[in-house]
């Protein structure tokens, strides 16, 4: 089964997920904002360790450029609070555990692993503009170099 993925000029579907303190966060908060909205498998793991690094050193170039990060996983509370306390991100984690906001933006779904078709979290990244209209989605990204090739296409220096 796979999702119906997201398209440039397509609206990003609106979404009300719990943060790592289990406060409500909805992408209506950032209305008038350019925001990142990023999926990644599991809290902790290598690749969505290292993604969540580099996301997090490019923070200051992002947000000048006037975006905003959020990461969205399948993770409840406590596995997203270590995770940030461990690697020290300061951006919104959110918790999505019934995969409702993942099959909105395709990001769930039939993938690759290791030669075999799994069903499962595919690592995307969408960019939202201040209208809520998705202008970049990107689907089965590398988790090591995704955040410099983003900000390559998205005009972003070092």
């Amino acid at each position: 089964m796979t999702e119906a993925r997201l398209e440039a000029g397509t609206p990003a579907p609106a979404f009300t997920l719990p943060d790592k303190d289990g406060s409500p966060v909805s992408l209506g908060d950032f209305a008038g904002r350019k925001v990142v909205v990023y999926f990644y498998p599991a809290a902790s793991t290598p690749g969505c360790t290292t993604q969540a690094c580099d996301f997090r050193d490019s923070l200051n170039s992002l947000a000048a450029a006037g975006y905003q990060v959020l990461g969205v996983s399948k993770d409840q509370g406590a596995a997203l609070q270590k995770f940030a306390e461990e690697e020290n991100l300061t951006f919104p984690l959110l918790s999505d555990p019934d995969l409702t906001v993942h099959q909105a933006y395709g990001a769930y779904g039939e993938k690759s692993m290791y030669g075999k078709t799994v069903t499962g979290v595919i690592r995307s990244t969408f960019v939202i503009d201040e209208n809520g209209v998705v202008t970049l989605p990107l689907y089965n990204v590398k988790a090591t170099g995704h955040v410099s090739s983003l900000r390559k296409r998205l005009g972003i220096d070092e």
